[in-house]
Protein backbone atom coordinates (compact mmCIF):
# COMPACT_ATOMS: atom_id res chain seq x y z
CA UNK A 1 0.00 0.00 0.00
CA UNK A 2 2.94 2.22 1.02
CA UNK A 3 3.81 2.03 -2.67
CA UNK A 4 1.15 2.45 -4.03
CA UNK A 5 0.67 5.91 -2.60
CA UNK A 6 4.58 7.18 -2.86
CA UNK A 7 3.18 6.14 -6.67
CA UNK A 8 0.33 8.08 -6.67
CA UNK A 9 1.61 10.89 -4.83
CA UNK A 10 4.92 11.19 -7.72
CA UNK A 11 2.28 11.15 -10.73
CA UNK A 12 0.85 13.56 -8.87
CA UNK A 13 3.47 15.92 -9.08
CA UNK A 14 4.49 14.46 -12.62
CA UNK A 15 1.45 15.66 -14.12
CA UNK A 16 1.54 18.91 -12.13
CA UNK A 17 4.40 19.91 -13.50
CA UNK A 18 3.55 18.89 -16.88
CA UNK A 19 0.40 20.88 -16.38
CA UNK A 20 2.58 24.02 -15.23
CA UNK A 21 5.19 23.83 -17.66
CA UNK A 22 2.21 23.31 -21.05
CA UNK A 23 0.42 26.18 -19.99
CA UNK A 24 3.61 28.85 -19.11
CA UNK A 25 5.67 27.82 -21.70
CA UNK A 26 6.00 29.12 -25.41
CA UNK A 27 5.71 26.82 -27.72
CA UNK A 28 2.44 25.22 -28.29
CA UNK A 29 2.75 26.06 -32.52
CA UNK A 30 5.95 26.39 -33.58
CA UNK A 31 6.91 27.53 -37.12
CA UNK A 32 10.28 26.39 -38.33
CA UNK A 33 12.01 26.97 -35.39
CA UNK A 34 12.55 30.84 -35.68
CA UNK A 35 8.57 31.89 -34.47
CA UNK A 36 6.56 30.18 -31.97
CA UNK A 37 2.82 31.33 -30.57
CA UNK A 38 1.77 29.85 -27.12
CA UNK A 39 -1.21 30.23 -25.01
CA UNK A 40 0.15 34.05 -24.36
CA UNK A 41 2.76 35.06 -26.80
CA UNK A 42 3.95 35.13 -30.26
CA UNK A 43 7.74 35.13 -30.28
CA UNK A 44 9.96 35.21 -33.13
CA UNK A 45 13.86 34.64 -33.07
CA UNK A 46 16.09 37.61 -33.96
CA UNK A 47 19.07 36.34 -35.43
CA UNK A 48 20.90 39.76 -35.20
CA UNK A 49 20.59 40.14 -31.16
CA UNK A 50 19.88 36.81 -30.38
CA UNK A 51 16.69 36.93 -28.50
CA UNK A 52 13.12 36.22 -28.74
CA UNK A 53 11.43 39.31 -29.26
CA UNK A 54 7.61 38.40 -27.61
CA UNK A 55 4.19 40.23 -28.39
CA UNK A 56 1.02 39.46 -26.40
CA UNK A 57 -1.38 37.40 -29.00
CA UNK A 58 -4.28 38.54 -30.68
CA UNK A 59 -7.02 37.62 -27.95
CA UNK A 60 -9.78 35.75 -29.47
CA UNK A 61 -13.08 33.99 -27.57
CA UNK A 62 -11.14 30.82 -28.46
CA UNK A 63 -7.38 31.57 -27.70
CA UNK A 64 -9.09 33.08 -23.83
CA UNK A 65 -11.50 29.32 -23.42
CA UNK A 66 -7.91 27.80 -24.11
CA UNK A 67 -5.91 29.93 -21.23
CA UNK A 68 -8.84 29.82 -18.66
CA UNK A 69 -9.18 26.16 -19.12
CA UNK A 70 -5.32 25.24 -18.62
CA UNK A 71 -5.62 27.57 -15.37
CA UNK A 72 -7.91 26.46 -14.05
CA UNK A 73 -6.59 22.38 -14.64
CA UNK A 74 -3.57 23.50 -12.86
CA UNK A 75 -5.52 25.05 -10.42
CA UNK A 76 -7.94 22.29 -9.82
CA UNK A 77 -4.87 19.95 -9.98
CA UNK A 78 -3.35 22.12 -7.29
CA UNK A 79 -6.13 21.85 -5.04
CA UNK A 80 -6.24 18.51 -5.36
CA UNK A 81 -2.83 17.86 -4.09
CA UNK A 82 -3.47 19.74 -0.86
CA UNK A 83 -6.70 18.44 -0.22
CA UNK A 84 -4.66 15.18 -0.03
CA UNK A 85 -2.05 15.89 1.93
CA UNK A 86 -4.44 17.57 4.09
CA UNK A 87 -6.77 14.17 3.90
CA UNK A 88 -3.38 11.66 4.55
CA UNK A 89 -2.96 13.37 7.82
CA UNK A 90 -6.56 13.98 9.05
CA UNK A 91 -9.01 11.45 7.86
CA UNK A 92 -9.69 8.65 9.02
CA UNK A 93 -8.63 5.08 9.09
CA UNK A 94 -10.71 3.55 6.03
CA UNK A 95 -11.61 6.85 4.02
CA UNK A 96 -11.36 7.52 0.63
CA UNK A 97 -9.91 10.09 -0.97
CA UNK A 98 -13.13 11.47 -3.15
CA UNK A 99 -12.76 14.44 -3.19
CA UNK A 100 -9.20 14.58 -4.23
CA UNK A 101 -9.86 12.16 -7.02
CA UNK A 102 -12.87 14.56 -8.11
CA UNK A 103 -10.73 17.97 -8.46
CA UNK A 104 -8.39 15.54 -10.50
CA UNK A 105 -10.63 14.33 -12.82
CA UNK A 106 -11.71 17.72 -13.20
CA UNK A 107 -8.31 18.75 -14.06
CA UNK A 108 -8.19 16.35 -16.50
CA UNK A 109 -11.42 17.24 -18.43
CA UNK A 110 -10.35 20.73 -18.38
CA UNK A 111 -7.02 20.11 -19.69
CA UNK A 112 -8.38 17.76 -22.47
CA UNK A 113 -11.53 20.33 -23.12
CA UNK A 114 -8.74 23.14 -23.68
CA UNK A 115 -6.38 20.67 -25.97
CA UNK A 116 -9.81 19.84 -28.02
CA UNK A 117 -10.52 23.28 -28.81
CA UNK A 118 -6.86 24.10 -29.41
CA UNK A 119 -6.38 21.20 -32.32
CA UNK A 120 -9.85 22.13 -33.78
CA UNK A 121 -9.60 25.85 -33.49
CA UNK A 122 -5.73 26.88 -33.91
CA UNK A 123 -6.68 28.64 -37.40
CA UNK A 124 -9.08 31.01 -34.96
CA UNK A 125 -6.88 31.22 -32.13
CA UNK A 126 -3.39 31.73 -34.48
CA UNK A 127 -2.14 34.61 -36.05
CA UNK A 128 -3.44 35.69 -39.40
CA UNK A 129 -0.15 36.14 -41.05
CA UNK A 130 1.30 33.17 -40.74
CA UNK A 131 0.52 29.90 -42.77
CA UNK A 132 -0.39 27.35 -40.97
CA UNK A 133 0.87 24.09 -43.46
CA UNK A 134 4.45 25.71 -42.77
CA UNK A 135 4.16 25.14 -38.51
CA UNK A 136 3.66 22.21 -36.55
CA UNK A 137 2.22 21.64 -32.89
CA UNK A 138 4.96 22.13 -30.38
CA UNK A 139 5.93 20.25 -27.52
CA UNK A 140 3.62 21.97 -25.07
CA UNK A 141 0.39 21.40 -26.84
CA UNK A 142 1.70 17.62 -26.74
CA UNK A 143 2.26 17.90 -22.69
CA UNK A 144 -0.81 19.34 -22.63
CA UNK A 145 -2.54 15.52 -24.25
CA UNK A 146 -0.51 13.76 -22.22
CA UNK A 147 -1.80 14.88 -18.88
CA UNK A 148 -5.21 13.97 -19.49
CA UNK A 149 -5.17 10.44 -19.16
CA UNK A 150 -2.80 10.66 -16.78
CA UNK A 151 -4.86 12.79 -14.83
CA UNK A 152 -7.90 11.14 -15.38
CA UNK A 153 -6.07 7.77 -14.26
CA UNK A 154 -4.88 9.62 -10.98
CA UNK A 155 -8.46 10.32 -10.49
CA UNK A 156 -9.38 7.35 -10.59
CA UNK A 157 -6.75 5.84 -8.41
CA UNK A 158 -7.40 8.28 -5.55
CA UNK A 159 -10.85 7.79 -5.60
CA UNK A 160 -10.34 3.90 -5.45
CA UNK A 161 -7.63 4.44 -2.77
CA UNK A 162 -8.41 4.02 0.84
CA UNK A 163 -6.49 5.27 3.90
CA UNK A 164 -4.81 2.07 5.58
CA UNK A 165 -3.11 3.40 8.90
Amino acid sequence: MAYLLMFVTLLHLITLAMLFIATMEKSWWVWDGMENSDLWYNCRFDNSTGTWLCASSKETEWLQAVQVLMVLSVVFSSVSFLVFLGQLFTMSKGGLFYFTGLCQVFAGLTAFCAALIYTLRNKDILPDSKELTSGQFGYCFILAWVCVPLLLCSGIIYIHLRKKE
